[in-house]
C-alpha cells in the first residue's frame, strides 16, 4: 500500500498515526495492495478555498475526499482494473487539522482521534460510501466506528 502524506498545514501532526489508520482501514477494507492513496493536510484557508470550489461550501470543512476515476478502483483480488498488477489510485484525502481541533474540543476527545476518524472516513468516501440518505449514513458511520474499534484495539496490545 503506497500512501503518501503531506502535512502544509502549520500544525504539528502525528502523521505516522494518520498514515496507519488509514492503511489499516483500507487493509480491513480489502483494498488491493498496489493501491495509492495520498492524504494532504491544509490550513484553514486552503480548506476553505477547496471547500468553496469543488463543494460550493463556505468557510472551512474538515476533510474533503477526492477519488479517481471510479471504475479503476480495485476493490481487492476478486477484481481488477487493467493490467495485472497494475496500482489502483485511490484519490486524495484532504484534512484541515484546525477544523477537527474545534470540532475534538466540542466531541470531548483529542485532535488525534478526530483527525484518525476524519481519516477513516475519507478513506470511506474513495471507496465510494456516502452519507447523504439516513441509510448510507448508518452504513457508512457504522463502518467508521468498526475500522477505529479496530484500529484502536490494535494499537493497544
Amino acid at each position: 500500500m503506497s500512501i503518501e502524506i503531506a502535512n502544509e498545514s502549520g500544525v504539528p501532526v502525528d502523521t505516522d498515526a494518520v498514515l496507519a489508520v488509514a492503511r489499516h482501514a483500507l487493509d480491513e477494507m480489502g483494498v488491493n495492495p498496489l493501491a495509492e492513496l495520498s492524504v494532504l493536510l491544509v490550513d484553514i484557508d486552503y480548506m476553505t478555498e477547496l471547500n468553496h470550489r469543488w463543494m460550493g461550501g463556505d468557510g472551512p470543512t474538515d476533510v474533503l475526499a477526492f477519488p479517481m476515476d471510479e471504475g479503476s478502483v480495485d476493490h481487492g483480488p476478486g477484481e481488477s482494473s487493467g493490467p495485472a498488477g497494475e496500482p489502483a489510485l485511490l484519490g486524495d484525502i484532504v484534512l484541515c487539522p484546525e477544523v477537527a481541533a474545534k470540532q475534538a474540543a466540542t466531541a470531548g476527545h483529542s485532535a488525534a482521534d478526530e483527525l484518525h476518524l476524519l481519516t477513516v472516513h475519507g478513506v470511506l468516501h474513495l471507496l465510494g460510501y456516502d452519507h447523504a440518505e439516513p441509510e448510507e449514513e448508518r452504513e457508512m458511520f457504522g463502518l467508521q466506528a468498526r475500522l477505529l474499534a479496530s484500529w484502536r484495539s490494535t494499537r493497544a496490545r
